[in-house]
């Protein structure tokens, strides 16, 4: 297909200047480079990826690749059913939307006009349920979730009994924090406002009018005999994901659909057949404390190659996946996966992302490695401030700059650059910064590789010890402090780190959320 040349400046700001007049490319085109694409990230015999790509009505890629059933050594195909976790909640919004253009629901409701004895109901509003701003405690994240009661069936009303006692977060609209909970409780307004289960509502609503055959709720018997089957891939090792019930998802993450049946919605949704346009306004434009993480009401806001756009990813145990569209070209690029992967690895979004900049005629480059001297990427390690509360540690590892933030995972960087690194997922980007001098001072960070940057200033603080690699860590403190600050630094770090491993040790699987930023 046709290449769009790219320059990339790194000052300030992160300006990816594409060619002014770059047209799309041609459907033969597209669907090789999405071919090699897929077949470069996915293997043929063991769990994958079913993907679909549209610009307005035309499909530009429709593909599977992989295994739905790996004993059994049956293929995936585009037309097979996945779970698709978080994906769900744009979907039961919108569900919720249509009460809202109906009459029957206002955004400015008290949660207590629905559920009476809901504690301090009368200050938790429609909206805070559906931007995550309600400051409800997430059942995912409470202690025993993940164990043994998450294979019990449970009806809403029992859903709800778990958390609504649980602490709050924070006071209703005062903070933003993704919740499972908030959405289970915008299936029980359904419920309560309609008469009938929250799914059979958005069925009959939703799925029957945009012909939404292959669309419902992962708890339905037919349904699930329908569905590919999931797994968790940890390196050489494939296992089946840890057994949940599907009534607890609820409408946070219970459904389940296919690639064409996630196009249908697209069109539906995003081109006026489902709501008032005011309503859908409401919808995709993020307010209040939702504002700084992008976050309407069931969908975030991106960009791709400088054209804003809206997506939501899905993780639920042995399935991951994410949902785009690009309003400018009527882009559609659904990606379904039935495996569960540690970042950067077979990552939905990046392959969502790659895919709806080729079909707009501007593809990311690819990334081209450069070596550096260990000696000179040791320079650079250390503990970075983001801000009052995160920082972002960079350290070399075999020979690798790896960058990990406060929480988070961490990951192994390929040099771009003498000072520049690409993360796995080929778009976020990380800078090294010299002062006058020419010493490390900071770094520049970019999510996603677009718009405005992010500065950490360099600290002087000690980068922890890294408990699973103890003969190196001692080899490089012992080259930087005295044997007294040594000994009283590794015990400190050592006592700290095992109590935060402690704290977030939680089995595989135990997720619902959209895949966050590095």
């Amino acid at each position: 297909m046709q290449r769009i040349g790219v320059t990339l400046f790194l000052s300030g700001s992160l300006l990816l200047q594409v060619a002014a007049a770059a047209p799309p490319p041609a459907p033969a085109d597209f669907e090789r480079y999405a071919e090699a694409l897929v077949a470069g990230v996915y293997s043929s015999d063991a769990p994958g990826v079913a993907v679909l790509v549209m610009r307005g009505d035309d499909v530009l890629y429709r593909g599977a690749r992989g295994k739905a059933d790996v004993g059994a050594n049956v293929p995936l195909a585009p037309g097979d059913l996945f779970r698709i976790g978080s994906v769900t909640k744009q979907i039961a919004a919108a569900g919720l939307l249509t009460l809202v253009d109906a009459g029957k629901v206002a955004l400015d409701d008290p949660l207590s006009k629905y559920l009476p004895t809901y504690p301090d109901g009368a200050r938790i509003t429609i909206e805070h349920l559906l931007n995550h701003t309600s400051g409800i405690k997430s059942y995912t994240e409470m202690p025993g979730t993940w164990r043994e009661r998450i294979r019990r069936d449970l009806t809403t009303e029992q859903m709800v009994d778990y958390f609504k006692r649980a602490a709050p977060d924070f006071a209703p609209g005062e903070a933003w924090g993704y919740n499972n909970s908030g959405y289970v409780l915008v299936g029980a307004v359904i419920e309560a406002a309609t008469g009938e289960p929250w799914h059979r509502y958005l069925e009959r609503a939703l799925f029957q009018p945009l012909g939404m055959q292959d669309t419902g709720y992962g708890a339905d018997p037919a349904i699930v005999a329908r569905q590919v089957k999931g797994y968790i891939v940890d390196g050489p090792n494939l296992t089946p994901p840890p057994g949940i019930s599907m009534t607890q998802p609820h409408a946070a993450g219970a459904l389940v659909s296919t690639v064409d049946d996630l196009a249908r919605w697209n069109r539906g949704l995003h081109q006026a057949q489902l709501l008032k346009p005011a309503t859908y306004k409401r919808m995709i434009t993020p307010i209040g404390k939702a504002k700084e993480p992008g976050y309407g009401f069931g969908i975030g806001t991106t960009t791709v190659r400088g054209n804003p756009a809206l997506q939501h990813s899905g993780g639920i145990p042995g399935f991951t996946s994410h949902l785009m569209y690009v309003p400018a070209a009527h882009i559609t690029v659904a990606v379904l996966q039935n495996s569960e992967t540690a970042y950067g690895v077979q990552d939905p979004e990046s392959l969502a992302r790659r895919l709806a900049a080729a079909a707009l005629g501007a593809p990311y480059p690819p990334v081209t490695a450069v070596v550096i001297d260990p000696a000179v990427l040791g320079r650079y390690e250390g503990v970075y401030r983001v801000d009052v509360e995160a920082t972002r540690e960079l350290r070399v590892i075999d020979g690798m700059l790896t960058a990990q933030r406060t929480g988070g995972p961490r990951y192994t960087l390929t040099a771009v650059a003498d000072d520049t690194f690409v993360y796995p997922d080929g778009f976020t980007r990380l800078q090294v910064l010299r002062d006058a001098q020419g010493n490390v001072a900071a770094m520049r960070f970019w999510p996603d590789g677009e718009g405005d940057s992010l500065d950490a200033a360099l600290t002087d603080q000690a980068l922890p010890i890294d408990l699973a690699r103890p003969g190196e860590e001692i080899k490089r403190l012992a080259r930087s402090y005295t044997l007294p600050a040594l000994v009283t630094s590794a015990t400190i770090a050592m006592l700290c780190a095992m109590l935060v491993w402690r704290r977030r040790r939680r089995p595989p699987g135990a997720r619902m959320l959209p895949q966050q930023v590095r």
